[in-house]
C-alpha cells in the first residue's frame, strides 16, 4: 500500500507553500488554499518516519463532512474537495492560537493534573478528579501555535495581554469553539461515541472570522465509545477510544515522548497496518458510512490532475 509522505506541486498562480506536520498547503494568488492532507503522522510534535496508508483520505473526508455540518455556526474556509486527499478553500490569515476544548480530564490535561497542577491555561481544576472524568462543563484551554517545536499552553488573559488576539476577536473565537464542540458532541453521540476533546483553528479574511484547517478528525480530536464508558470509569479501567492516543501510548511504552536524546521506535509493517485500520475504523464509526479506499496506484499524479481540473473552473 502506497502512502503519501511528501508533495512538491507547482500549481498555476502558486505564490507559496506551507509544509505542516501532516498537511501541505499551497497558496494560490493569496486567494485560495489547496490543502493536501498527507499520510504523515505526528505525535509529541514529532513527525514519525513512515506514513500511514489512507490516513490522509480519512482525515480529509471527515473534516470535509464536519465543515459542511457546522457551516451554520461559523463560516468556514472550504470551497470544494476535488480529490479524496485535498480540500480547496479560501485563503485566510490564521490566528496564532489553537482553540482547544476539553469535556473530560484526559491526555495532556490528565498528565498535567497527575503531576500536581490544578490550573490549566488559567482554568482552575477541582481537587479529587480522576482520569477520564467528565468536567462539569467543557473547558477552553488554548495553546500558542508554534511554527516549530511544541505548542505551549496559554491563558485567555495572556493571549489578550500579549496582543496575540484582540479581546473582541477572542470572545468570538471562544463562543464559536463552545458551539462547535456542542455540535460535534451531539453528532458523535448519534454514532455511539463521546467527543472527549478537540481543537479548532481560525483565520481572518476581509475582517471576517473563518473556521480553517481540519475539524473533528482523529488527529485533532479524541473520541471514546459511549457504551461501557461509565463501567470502565467506575472500575478505573482505560477507556476504549478512537483517536491518535493509542499511537502516543505505543511511543511512551517504547520510551519516546519527543524529548531530546530519545529515539523513535521502529514502525513495523504490522504496526503501520494496525494504525491504518484504526483510522478507517474511526472514519466508519464517526460518519456511519463505509470507507471507500481511493486508488493509490499513483497518488501524486491523481492529486495533480484533480486539482488542476478544479483550478481551471475558478
Amino acid at each position: 500500500m502506497e502512502a503519501l509522505t511528501k508533495t512538491n506541486f507547482s500549481f498555476p498562480g502558486q505564490v507559496g507553500v506551507y509544509n505542516g506536520k501532516v498537511r501541505d498547503v499551497y497558496n494560490i494568488n493569496n486567494q485560495y488554499m489547496v490543502m493536501v492532507v498527507s499520510d504523515r503522522i505526528s505525535a509529541f510534535d514529532v513527525v514519525l518516519p513512515k506514513g500511514i496508508p489512507y490516513k490522509g483520505q480519512v482525515l480529509n473526508q471527515i473534516a470535509s463532512s464536519f465543515l459542511d455540518a457546522t457551516s451554520d455556526i461559523v463560516p468556514n474556509w472550504k470551497i470544494a474537495t476535488p480529490d479524496p486527499m485535498v480540500t480547496i478553500g479560501h485563503f485566510a490569515e490564521p490566528f496564532k492560537v489553537e482553540m482547544v476544548i476539553r469535556g473530560y480530564l484526559t491526555g495532556h490535561a490528565w498528565r498535567e493534573y497527575k503531576a500536581g497542577k490544578r490550573t490549566l491555561c488559567g482554568v482552575s481544576l477541582p481537587e479529587g478528579m480522576r482520569e477520564h472524568q467528565k468536567f462539569e462543563k467543557p473547558i477552553v484551554t488554548p495553546t500558542t501555535k508554534a511554527a516549530e517545536g511544541h505548542d505551549e499552553d496559554i491563558s485567555k488573559e495572556e493571549i489578550i495581554k500579549q496582543g496575540i488576539v484582540s479581546e473582541a476577536d477572542y470572545i468570538l473565537l471562544e463562543d464559536y469553539t463552545i458551539k462547535l464542540f456542542e455540535r460535534g458532541t451531539e453528532m458523535a453521540g448519534q454514532q455511539g461515541l463521546i467527543l472527549v476533546d478537540t481543537k479548532y483553528e481560525f483565520g481572518k479574511k476581509e475582517g471576517k472570522i473563518y473556521l480553517i484547517d481540519e475539524i473533528h478528525t482523529p488527529d485533532s480530536s479524541r473520541y471514546f465509545y459511549k457504551e461501557g464508558y461509565e463501567s470502565r470509569f467506575t472500575a478505573g479501567e482505560p477507556q476504549k477510544q478512537l483517536s491518535k492516543e493509542f499511537v502516543r501510548e505505543w511511543l511512551i511504552n517504547n520510551n519516546f515522548q519527543g524529548k531530546d536524546g530519545q529515539t523513535i521506535p521502529e514502525m513495523t509493517p504490522d504496526f503501520i497496518d494496525q494504525v491504518s485500520e484504526r483510522y478507517i475504523e474511526l472514519f466508519e464509526n464517526i460518519t456511519g458510512e463505509e470507507f471507500q479506499k481511493a486508488d493509490n496506484t499513483d497518488i501524486i499524479k491523481r492529486i495533480e490532475k484533480n486539482v488542476l481540473e478544479f483550478l481551471k473552473s475558478v
